[in-house]
Formats: structure tokens, sequence, C-alpha cells
């Protein structure tokens, strides 16, 4: 069978509510004219495109008809629906073919579904015609309010901001289908604020309006936008608010203004120049980048008293002495201060809070007399004893009260002045200026009343000049040590002499050289540069006979008296070689002998034999040890050094001393059966007797003299042999409780003569006469 599909659509439109037919295979030719006679065209499914409101509460809801032409005349068909939404969303009445919707729909989550329908045979289940897709729309209902994209805009503009400046754009969105009439179409309104701003009513754009904007009075505004959709519409809008915090910035538009008219400040009179007397304060609205506080002084005869400057801080102007302050001389000053913006526009004009009065009061304190020079005095040296000068000092306060006068301290030059109570500095022993140029004294200055209440005490440096006299006679200026050879020729020059005085040399100052006699072997040359030349004048001096010269010379200073000095010069005669070099200067020079070089020889000589002597006497020493057996740091070990120095002759009765002496002079031998390579002390057996133990403690010394590789002597090695059978027990202090100790000593009585001293001094019985006690 042939067969020809078409689609009918039907369209709800909800402006005109009409209905309209699409033929989707073109061949609908006018079957709907009542008065035409159908085409050739054959319909198997004919429905509308069907429609559906959103949120619709009638429910169910018939909303279209599905049909096909192949149950045009069959009862027994049956049609079905599949797709979206199908028996969940819609419904079909399975014999007439209605659509129903049973549930209400939400455009804005859902706007078409596209469903499946089908023709079976009720019987056999078989489907009678070929399932065909349809759709269902879902038209759109205003109800959604437009959605702003932030519940909160800040925004901030300068103060003082003209009219048309930009502030912010808000925006909102709607939810609605925009292509159904005015539904997501949307007009923004200021709720509130449109005394300062406005609102472009379709971009959502803030402006300011013409206003004058303070930061200092309104720092900033808040406002509320409303965004409504179906514009135009004066009713049956839905709508949103949004706030809008709008700050100002500072703009540097105002002057500094004082919190006062007027300051005061008292200050001492004693305060430094320089310090901080008070602060004046100046307050500048706007924040603190834009105040620049600026402060001067509206007289200008301030400042050589005061200087004002501004605290980077707090603002405030600080105002400092530029000098010292005297209330004797001015009790108080009055003056006044400005402050500036000193970044301000021209245009803002000072305000008449800028200006304020400061009044400074200057209270009197006690102050030190004050010295008045002159603070430098010149005395001669070898002046006579007597006054020197006369120092100062005024009591600076009203009223001025008596002053007395004492020397604090000489500075290490000695005690050389003194002072009396009006201040006259008087010389107490003679000066000498080669000893101290200078002399600087402290002076004290003490104020009194007429009670002898002492009050505050002042000081001053004095220094006092010693000048120079001529009181010293030139002398060398070196220890010339010069000579003159046999075979030298009459004029040869033997030395350059020059001259040093201890008085100040000034200008001008000169020198003469002259001899003591006349002198028939030398003569001198004044050079007139404070020196001289001494040459040979005639070859008649052999070393056999004369072995120096002595030549006096007399130096002259021109000063007031000159004075003059006779300085020898000391010329040594020696032989001299063939290049005019002195064979025995070296000898002469250094001051050494033939009896000195003798000595030394001598000295040198004893050292010798005396190492000599004791590298023998350590030689026999190491033979005696190797005689024992034993290595030296053996023996060393095993030798335990004792701090008790002994009774003195007591000893003696201990044990034999001749025992070490005949072991110390016939040597040691090793004890029988000792190994080489094993210790000398684990042989040794409990002593006996006395003897035995005497012995024992001669090898043990004698061990460790020999011992080069042990410890050192006051080492003590402790050995946990005790002995056996010992009635004593442990002497050791380390677990006695007290310093009473129950235990009897008095058997140390029976231990020998060695251990008398122990039962002495520890027994119960009294001590016999000991020197110790």
């Amino acid at each position: 069978m042939f067969r020809r599909v078409f689609l009918v659509c039907l369209t709800l439109s909800y402006a005109n509510s009409t209905l309209v037919f699409e033929d989707t295979n073109g061949y609908l030719e006018n079957s709907l004219k009542s008065n035409n006679k159908p085409g050739r065209v054959k319909r198997e499914w004919i429905w509308n495109r069907m429609t559906v409101p959103e949120n619709s509460h009638v429910l169910p809801n018939c909303i279209g008809k599905i049909k096909s032409t192949a149950a045009d005349n069959s009862q027994s068909v049956i049609y079905k629906i599949t797709g979206e939404g199908a028996d969940t969303l819609f419904q079909v009445n399975e014999t007439a073919g209605d659509i129903y919707v049973i549930k209400t729909l939400n455009r804005e989550e859902k706007s078409q579904y596209n469903l499946t329908a089908k023709v079976l045979d009720k019987k056999t289940g078989k489907e009678l015609d070929k399932s065909s897709a349809f759709v269902i729309l879902v038209s759109d209902v205003n109800d959604n309010a437009p959605v702003f994209s932030q519940t909160v805009y800040q925004a901030t503009i300068p103060e003082n901001s003209p009219k048309g400046k930009s502030v912010i754009q808000v925006s909102a969105k709607d939810a609605d289908d925009p292509t159904v009439w005015t539904h997501a179409k949307i007009e923004y309104h200021l709720y509130n604020g449109s005394e300062y701003f406005q609102i472009h009513p379709e971009t959502g754009r803030i402006d300011t309006k013409p206003y004058t904007f303070d930061r200092e009075k309104t720092p900033s505004y808040i406002i509320i936008v409303e965004a409504r959709d179906q514009a135009g519409s004066a009713t049956g809008y839905l709508s949103s608010k949004a706030t809008v915090i709008i700050s100002l910035s500072d703009v540097n538009d105002n002057q500094p203004a004082f919190v006062n008219d007027s300051f005061t400040c008292t200050i001492e009179e004693s305060i430094p120049a320089g310090s901080e007397i008070c602060r004046v304060t100046a307050v500048d609205p706007d924040e603190p980048q834009n105040a620049n506080t600026a402060y001067r002084f509206a007289q200008d005869n301030m400042d050589s008293t005061f200087s004002i400057k501004t605290d980077p801080e707090t603002k405030q102007g600080i105002i400092t002495t530029k000098k010292p302050l005297d209330y004797e001389k001015q009790k108080e000053y009055r003056f006044s201060v400005n402050a500036k913006d000193s970044a301000l526009p021209p245009q803002y004009p000072e305000s008449p809070s800028s200006r304020a009065r400061v009044t400074v009061f200057v209270k009197d304190v006690d102050e030190p007399p004050v010295f008045q020079p002159p603070f430098i005095f010149q005395v001669s040296e070898n002046a006579s004893l007597g006054g020197v000068g006369a120092v100062k000092a005024k009591d600076p306060d009203m009223p001025q009260k008596s002053i007395k006068y004492s020397i604090k301290s000489t500075h290490g030059t000695g005690d050389f002045f003194s002072i009396t109570q009006d201040g006259t500095i008087v010389l107490s022993k003679t000066l000498d200026r080669e000893t101290h140029t200078w002399h600087n004294i402290t002076v004290l200055a003490k104020e009194y009343d007429n009670t002898n209440i002492y009050g505050k005490t002042g000081s001053s440096m004095i220094a006092i000049n010693v000048l120079d006299i001529n009181d010293n006679a030139p002398e060398f200026a070196y220890k010339y040590e010069p000579f003159v050879c046999e075979n030298d020729q009459p004029g040869k020059l033997i030395q350059i002499i020059s001259a040093v005085d201890k008085d100040e040399l000034i200008p001008g100052t000169s020198f003469t050289f002259r001899l003591h006699h006349d002198e028939n072997n030398f003569t001198l040359q004044n050079n007139y540069d404070m020196t001289a030349n001494i040459t040979l004048q005639q070859a008649a001096f052999k070393r056999e006979t004369l072995e120096e010269y002595l030549l006096p010379i007399i130096i002259s200073d021109n000063g007031n008296p000159p004075l003059s000095s006779t300085n020898t010069l000391t010329i040594k005669v020696c032989k001299c070689n063939a290049e005019g070099g002195c064979d025995n200067f070296l000898a002469l020079r250094t001051g050494v002998g033939i009896q000195a070089l003798i000595a030394i020889l001598l000295c040198l000589l004893t050292i010798i034999v005396i190492v000599l002597l004791l590298a023998l006497y350590r030689r026999r020493r190491k033979h005696a040890v190797d005689d024992l057996g034993k290595s030296t740091a053996e023996l060393f070990d095993e030798y335990v050094r004792y701090d008790e120095e002994g009774g003195g002759e007591m000893d003696t009765n201990s044990y034999d001393v001749s025992v070490l002496n005949s072991v110390r002079r016939n040597g040691l031998r090793p004890m029988k059966g000792a190994q080489p390579d094993i210790s000398l002390y684990s042989e040794v057996q409990k002593p006996s007797g006395n003897a035995d133990m005497a012995l024992m403690i001669e090898i043990k010394k004698d061990e460790a003299d020999y011992d080069k590789d042990g410890l050192p002597y006051d080492t003590l090695h402790i050995y946990d042999f005790e002995g056996s059978d010992s009635v004593a027990e442990s002497l050791s202090s380390l677990q006695t409780w007290s310093s009473d100790s129950d235990q009897d000593y008095d058997f140390l009585n029976d231990w020998g003569p060695r251990f008398t001293m122990l039962a002495e001094l520890y027994g119960s019985q009294p001590l016999k006469d000991h020197p110790l006690c």
C-alpha cells in the first residue's frame, strides 16, 4: 500500500488564539475547505502541535488529541505515547486519543517535551500504523522576578564630585521567556537617595546629581535599587531590590583648625636650649595622608628665641627653645601661632580658627654661680710666690648671694696653687716650665647667705700658662763616640756636634761652640746652624801611650741672660786598617774587654760540665732500673705518693733506714720467679715483718723514680688490696654518718712504732707530749 505521511501542527497563540495547520509533505490541497472535495491525499496521523501554559493548577487538563486514519473504521484500537514525561506528566486516553497534563509544569526548568505516538490493535497489540513523533510546548507565564548579580554593591567616588559623575552600574536578570511580551524586560528604579543620585532605567548605571558631596559631613551613602519586569507596566510586575553603598574618598579641601584659642605652658629657666616646652594642636578634618599641617609664628621676633615644627605622627606643633631662658631678664613670652595646610589648593581660604595664642611662663630656679672670664693666666717660671690672678663668679639669681671660692683639683700637675675666699689664685710652689708647661685647675664657687647656709656650686676650669725664662744651659744633643786613628792626617773631620736646650727655642735662638782652652791636637769651627766641626790639627797619637783623649767644649746660648755649659767630648784612639777603619772599634764601643771574654768562656765551660754530669747520673739510674727486669711504665703504675711529710726523727724509729740506703747503693735485683711481662706488684706477698715492709716500699719507690712513661707523681693510685685479717677493716670515711666515731682505735698501739702517731691521734688515750700538740 502506498502511504503518504503528513503532519498537522496546531500552534496555540495567546495573542489571537488561532489554529494553524501545516502540511509537511505539500499534499494538503484545500482539504479544510467545506466546498471542496478531498484530494488524493491519504492521511495516516492527525493531531495538533500541543501547547500547555506553565504553572497551571487545573489538572488533569486536556491539551490536544492524537488520531490515526488507520483507526477510522475500527473500534478495537488503542493509543499509546512514549518519550519525555509520558505517563508521569502526560497521559493519553487510549480509545479517544486525548492528551492530558497531570502535573504542573515549569517552563524555566523545561520548555519542550518530545514524545512518540503509537496506534495498536487492542486485541493483538500489533501496531496498525507507523509510530510518529510530536512535541508539547510549555508556554511562559510571568512568574519570575528579576534577580541582581549582587545583593550588595560597593562604590567609591571623590568628595566634591560634579554632576553626572558615573558611580556604578548594577544589573539584574529575569528567568522568564524574553520573547513573550515583556515578561523579561527590566526597568531600574531608585528606591531612595534620588536627591543625590540618578539611575538609567534600562542600563542600571548610577550617576551623581548636582550636589556638594562633603566627606567630612557624610562619609558614605546607602541607597536601594529596584529592578522591575513588565517594563512600562505600572501594575502586574515582579521586582527585587539590591543595596548600593557609596563611599566618598577624601580630597584635601580643609584647612587645619586649632582645638583651643589659646595655649599656656610653664617651664623652668634652667631648661637647656633645644628642649621641648609645650605643644599646640590643630586638627585637619581631612584624612592623615591629606593632612599637611605646618605651624609658624605670627611674629617674626619669636624665631630667635623659639622654634616650632610638626610632629609627623600626631600632627601637633612642637615648640622648643633656641637659647637658654633667663627668669631675671624675662618672666613670660606671649605670641601667636598659625596653622596651615601646606599642600592645600589656593581656592580654599584659611580658616579663622587657624591661629591661636601661646603664653610661656618662665619659672625661677636656684642657679649655680656663673664664672666670668678670663679663664687663662700667665706666670713666669721661677716666679716668686704670691698672687697669679683673680677669678670672678656671679650669682644669676635675684637677690644675689655671697660666694666663696675653693680649688677642687689640679688635674695631676701638683699642688702648686691655692685660692683665697675672694677668688685670688696664689702661687704656692716654684714652677718649672720644663716640667709642666700648663697647669689646669678646677675652681669651685659656692653661694651662701648670711646664715652660712650653702646653696648651689658652680665650677670652672682655669688654665695657667708657665712662661719660659732662660734658666737652662745648652748641652750636647747626643752622646758622641768619636775616634781617631794613629795614622790620621791633620785636617780630618773627627765629629760634627750639635746642642739642645731645655728652654723654649724661640725664633732667633742660636748656640755658639768654643774650646775650653787652647788646643794643639784639635780645632773647633762654628757652622752657625746650631752645629760645629771638630777636626784633627796634628797627628801625634799612639794607642800604646794614649787610649782616649778628653776634649772640653763650651756651648753658649744667646738668651737673656746668656747661659753656657762645658761638655766633654771623649775621643778614642785606635789602630786603623788600610781602609781607615778602626780594628778595635767594636770592642771599644761595646765595652767588652779580655777579662770579660774570659769570664764568659768560664761560664760556658761550667754549664757544659754540669750537663755532662747530669747525663752520666741519668744513665746510671737507667741501668739500675734495667736490673729490675721491668719496664718503666710498670714500675710507675705501682707507685703510691703520700702527702704526709712524716714526723722528722721519729721516722727513724719506724724501720731501719740503712735498708733503704743499702738498696739504693747496691742496686736492685729482680725478685725470684718474676717475669718481665708480668706486673711486679702481683708477685709481692703480704709482708711478714718490718724489714719486708721496708723492702717493698723501697722497691715501689725506685720503680716510680725510674718510670719515664707513667703518670705524674701527684697522681693517686687506688689499690683494692687492703690485706687480710685486718682488725681495722676499711679506713674509708665514705660511710661515716657523723664526725664522732664509735670505733676504738687503741689497737693501733699494738701495730708497732709506725702507727704510734695514728694511735695518739685517734685513740681514746690522751695525747703524749708532741711537737704538734
